[in-house]
């Protein structure tokens, strides 16, 4: 049975072949960690693919300093890019506002924070998933020390009105943090043009890059008040017992991922000569051609966004009337070879806000090498299951 992957908003796959291609002569030709040997021409390779990330990342997401890569933190993906900066800035007191379409990498921080003494207002967002900026201007009239909201849904793909936030938190002197697992490579945005306190982003997903990469583009006002996650090597200033405030080391405390980071160069590398706007395009078109098919079936219900005149990336999570949607998936998967996502996503707040909490939903994410017979074929799969339903 054919495989066919429909769960691009959890990671991309297939990666384009230079990734592997990467990681693996790193693994069998590289290998040497970054300033932990002797100078060799080994340790200075692995030192100049750390260096080649953070300048790539720097360059794609505007970063400040003329896009300097030393404003650029390296992280295991989005959820500890968040957990540097929330942990890092958040004390006792402090007020911070987010949105109810958020993932539990912003929410579960935020509850521990607000645990230790933090006040966590969240935005209500649309039943389409939408945060109108509005509620956001409206929420920060009172102190507030922190917004912290994701670019996209990962539920429904609502794409946030960013510019707008950001011109309201820069207006009020607010730092504002942008969680982009969802639109990284996909959607342009420019930290440093927006007033970004920090921009989280993850390797795995539109970077199409591999997993347990990631990163923070950083204000560096922003950054020199945040304390670090953690202490420990650096391959920096090893004389001192505490950790080295310059950047980028004060937020790299370990071994870094270098098999990954390597995959993540040649990833960044893709996606500059693949161009991201011809990714977006492709990926809009197949959005629109599995929209349309979707709301043609008898039954089924969309979740989020109500049509083509809302910004929006290929992401739709649905229910069909009368199966459980984690059965919905099971039957996809080992009837059609169609790989989904069912459940809450890691984002109950989301599913609240869109109405389906708690039964969650089934979610179809296609991404750029997915084609066109794959999303007939899904369709096609999805009404003969919801016939017999």
């Amino acid at each position: 049975m054919k495989k066919i992957y429909m769960n691009n908003a959890a990671t991309t796959w297939p990666k384009p072949s230079v990734v592997a291609d990467s990681v693996y002569r790193f693994m069998t030709e590289g290998g040497a960690n970054a300033a932990r040997g002797s100078a060799s021409e080994r340790d200075i390779k692995s030192l100049d693919i750390l260096f080649t990330a953070r300048a790539g990342a720097a360059k794609l997401f505007g970063g400040y300093g003329g896009s300097n890569p030393k404003y650029v933190t390296l992280t295991a993906n989005v959820t500890h890019s968040l957990n540097i900066v929330i942990k890092g800035f958040v004390k006792s007191g402090m007020r911070v506002v987010t949105s109810s379409i958020e993932h539990n990498s912003v929410l579960r921080p935020l509850r521990e924070a607000q645990a230790g003494g933090a006040f966590i207002d969240v935005v209500q967002c649309s039943l389409h998933g939408y945060l109108d900026p509005a509620a956001v201007a409206e929420a920060t009239r009172e102190k507030t020390d922190l917004v912290v909201i994701s670019h996209c849904s990962n539920v429904c793909g609502s794409v946030q009105p960013i510019a707008e936030v950001a011109e309201i938190c820069s207006r009020r002197g607010i730092p504002l943090v942008i969680d982009c697992a969802q639109t990284g490579g996909i959607l342009p945005i420019e930290a440093s043009a927006l007033g970004l306190a920090a921009l989280c982003f993850t390797g795995h997903k539109g970077l199409f890059a591999p997993q347990g990469t990631g990163g923070i583009v950083w204000k560096p006002e922003f950054a020199e008040i945040c304390s670090p996650l953690m202490e420990g090597g650096t391959g920096s200033l090893s004389h001192e017992e505490r950790q080295p405030s310059i950047l980028p080391d004060k937020f790299e405390a370990g071994t870094p991922n270098l098999p990954g980071v390597a995959g993540f160069n040649a990833a960044l590398e893709w996606l500059e000569k693949t161009g991201i706007d011809r990714i977006a395009e492709r990926e809009s078109a197949l959005g629109a051609r599995l929209e349309d098919g979707l709301r043609g079936i008898k039954g089924l219900r969309l979740t989020g966004s109500g049509g083509a005149e809302e910004k929006r990336l290929p992401v739709y999570a649905f229910n069909i009337d009368g199966i459980d949607n984690g059965l919905l998936a099971n039957s996809l998967s080992c009837r059609y070879g169609v790989e989904s996502r069912p459940g809450l996503h890691c984002s109950p707040l989301a599913h609240r806000t869109l109405g389906t909490f708690p039964e969650g939903a089934l979610r179809l994410s296609p991404g750029f090498f997915t084609t066109e017979e794959e999303i007939d074929f899904t369709i096609e799969a999805l009404k003969e299951l919801a016939k017999e339903a």
